[in-house]
């Protein structure tokens, strides 16, 4: 991961603190379909973002990161 990346940083930070209260609500909780639905988007920013850095072409890229 580079260090200069602001989205890259911070998406993968909410993606850590997305796992966390995954971890929480399953288990004080016991709730599963939200919490799993909670799981699946929030982590999906962080991999979005990724595949955007990996884009071919501008074009490319501002089209992977606008999903995100």
């Amino acid at each position: 991961m580079k260090d200069n990346n602001i989205i890259q940083q911070k998406s993968f930070a909410f993606a850590i603190r997305t796992v966390n209260c995954y971890k929480y609500l399953k288990s004080e909780k016991q709730e599963y379909v939200l919490s799993k639905q909670l799981l699946r988007s929030g982590t999906s920013i962080g991999a979005n973002v990724e595949e955007s850095i990996g884009g071919q072409s501008k074009a490319d890229f501002i089209s992977k990161l606008s999903i995100a």
